[in-house]
């Protein structure tokens, strides 16, 4: 699908987002190996997270979808059915790397396999440490790619330094020690995102960690459980949503506007930091807590940025955003530097590639190394033809610089937003002019 983006004037409105993405995807997880029935509301109706609702029914969990409510009926820690062929998890990694930690330790073999940016995505990074606490898992070429076959065995509790901080890993490793035999420890060089963590607490899981230092080591213990509790989960608007319209609203003239319900958890608010080292008029207000999950509304108007450099600790919190933060800093006065972010390159895409090749499309100076982004900002985009290649964020990227941009731009494979972002351009349409 080609979509064709023209310059808007102003960004207005009061709106909400749709559900976390991350959050969304461990309450169906968690909840199909719970005791009971689990309503998880404000569900994002994205395609990774139906593949996860998809690979959980062929293990055997009831789930219904009526809107944005889903409820499922959990099986407990050992009640999964084997499937009848390999699951699919489609483009979603959080899926592949999350659910290996359970199937690990059932007593069944599966196969996971999924399209073709999953297939070229390293796996090891999971499956390594999982190797370490007694799986059993191979692929065509080690474990390197999937697809993956893992054949369920008992596990043991393990003491594993992470070697780059990811919520992906660290979660499957946290899943997979529910069923070992002892305590396991995870040690991560900077915090990452802790949603697994908080939802294993509301279940009545017994997991600990250390206090949250954005600049150093955290490690956090889990021990084996004999169930999980089941709870009405309500999903907040992700962040890494919001981060488009709010950029889109600091970047257009006499803009302002509130999105509502959004998740702040500490772990993922590194976009709102930076853009406030970069000078942005944001307000965060009617803070409150969802199941141990800070929630508040954001408020962003116009804004004049200047360009900073960003490294260390508070990439892990902005992962996901960082192409909207190039767009951002190309707008920027100077320039801003993005380092220590070599994982974007094991993304849906090179994403270091990507957001190069997206912002030079629109007339950027981009220069970049293995690890960094080096972006000098300037006056104005100019329209242009792009293509994301099937990555949700690069797409979405390209469609806020399209707004702020000179003349008309063209969007191939606009459709790939979907994994993320139902309605996002019915959305762009309704808030400005």
């Amino acid at each position: 699908m080609k979509i064709n983006i023209s310059p808007k004037s102003h960004i207005r409105g009061s709106i909400t987002v749709p559900g976390d993405k991350s959050i969304s995807h461990r309450a169906v997880m968690l909840s199909s190996i719970a005791d009971g029935i689990t309503y998880i509301d404000g569900f994002l109706m994205g395609a990774d997270c139906l593949s996860t609702i998809a690979c959980f029914k062929e293990l055997g969990v009831s789930i219904d979808v009526s809107g944005d409510r889903v409820c499922v009926q959990g099986v407990g820690m050992h009640g999964l059915k084997p499937p009848t062929h390999p699951l699919d998890v489609g483009n979603s990694g959080t899926t592949i790397r999350l659910l290996s930690g359970i199937l690990a330790a059932q007593h069944f073999s599966t196969t996971l396999t999924g399209d073709a940016s999953i297939l070229s995505r390293p796996m090891m990074r999971v499956v390594e440490p999982l190797r370490q606490m007694g799986a059993e898992i191979n692929s065509p070429d080690g474990g390197i790619h999937a697809p993956l076959i893992i054949h369920g065995k008992p596990l043991h509790g393990i003491n594993y330094a992470m070697p780059v901080a990811s919520a992906q890993v660290k979660s499957a490793i946290l899943l997979a020690g529910l069923y070992a035999d002892s305590p396991t420890t995870i040690t991560e060089p900077y915090p990452s995102r802790d949603h697994t963590e908080l939802m294993l607490k509301a279940m009545d899981v017994r997991i600990l960690a250390d206090e949250l230092d954005f600049e150093s080591p955290r490690s956090t213990t889990i021990w084996p459980a004999q169930a999980l509790h089941c709870a009405h989960i309500n999903v907040p608007g992700d962040i890494s949503s919001a981060a488009f319209i709010i950029t889109a609203a600091m970047l257009c003239p006499e803009s302002h506007i509130t999105i509502q319900d959004v998740g702040i958890n500490p772990t993922r608010t590194g976009i709102l930091d930076a853009y406030k080292d970069m000078g942005a008029d944001i307000t965060i207000s009617n803070r409150r807590l969802w199941n141990m999950e800070e929630v508040a509304d954001i408020s962003v108007a116009t804004s004049r940025l200047h360009g900073i450099t960003i490294s260390g600790g508070i990439i892990p919190r902005l992962i996901d955003e960082i192409p909207i933060l190039a767009v951002a800093a190309s707008l920027a006065e100077g320039t801003t530097v993005i380092k220590d972010a070599q994982e974007l390159r094991v993304k849906e895409s090179d994403r270091i590639a990507a957001i190069s090749h997206m912002l030079r499309n629109f007339g950027a100076e981009v220069d970049t190394t293995d690890d960094s982004i080096i972006i000098k900002g300037k006056s104005r985009l100019k329209g242009c033809h792009t293509n994301p290649k099937g990555d949700h964020r690069i797409a979405m990227a390209a469609a806020i610089a399209a707004l702020l941009a000179d003349g008309n731009t063209s969007i191939e494979g606009a459709e790939c937003v979907e994994v993320s972002f139902p309605g996002f351009f019915e959305l762009l349409n309704s808030l400005g002019y």
